[in-house]
Order: C-alpha cells, then structure tokens, then sequence
C-alpha cells in the first residue's frame, strides 16, 4: 500500500467533516439558544419558575429580572443567528457572571456549588462567539 492510498480516505473525511461544520455548528447554535431561552423564561416564571412553583422574579429587580431580559433577548438573537457573536459574547459574560456572582461562593467546584450550568452555559456562548453562527443564521443574509 503506498502512502498515497494510506492518507486519500483521512483527506474524504477531513473534507466531509469541513463540508458539515456550518451545519452542525447551526444546528448547535439553535438547539442551544432553544435551552438557554426556555431557562431565561424561568425568571418570567415559565416552566416552574425560579423556584419550580412558578414564581417569577420582580419587576425591575436587578440582577434577576434584568439578566432575565437579556437571556432571553440574546437567545432569540442567537437561535435567529441575529447578531450572533455579540449576542453570544453578551451571553457568556452574563453567565461568567451567574457563576463567580453567585455559585462560586457557595463552593470551590461545579459539582459542590450546583453551577455547572452557568460555566457550561459561558463556555458554551464564548464558543458561538469565536466560531461564529454556521448555517441557516439572518447574519448569513446581511452579507
């Protein structure tokens, strides 16, 4: 077998895999946009709520109903691929700023201070903002 041969199915599949990416990124970058605004509904007090009763955070109450605001406005963004880097840098800030606000004090790690969602969340959107929106996004459009 020559090196040739050796290398031609590696090079289809990196070619693949590069084809796929804008998809699979758009596709990521809805399903995720998708969870994250059905958790910033909860301060509205949809899906249970803050407190999984229903109760909704005060009118005006800040952080809470205004980080609420902005994660459901820079979800919608997000899932429409609207602004989408600028949105999803917003985003992993507001999230960086649940977990070292708000769980870090509680505990040094994720598991001990129940904010595996905010750093997953951060690192999730900082993502988004760096690789950009991929596929089926209005910012495609602008362009």
């Amino acid at each position: 077998m020559s090196v040739q041969t050796a290398t031609k199915p590696t090079t289809t599949v990196a070619a693949s895999a590069d084809r796929a990416r804008p998809v699979v990124l758009g596709l990521f970058r809805v399903v995720v946009g998708f969870l994250f605004l059905c958790h910033g509904l909860q301060g509205f007090g949809f899906f249970g709520g803050v407190d999984g009763a229903g109760m909704a955070m005060p009118f005006g109450e800040w952080p809470g109903w205004w980080a609420s605001l902005i994660e459901v406005v820079g979800a919608l963004c997000v899932i429409a691929g609207f602004g989408t880097r600028i949105a999803a840098f917003l985003l992993s800030g507001v999230m960086a700023y649940a977990y070292f606000g708000y769980h870090a004090p509680l505990g040094l790690l994720p598991l001990h201070n129940q904010g595996e969602l905010a750093a997953l969340y951060s690192w999730i959107f900082l993502l988004i903002a760096a690789f950009g929106p991929g596929a089926f996004a209005l910012d495609k459009l602008r362009r």
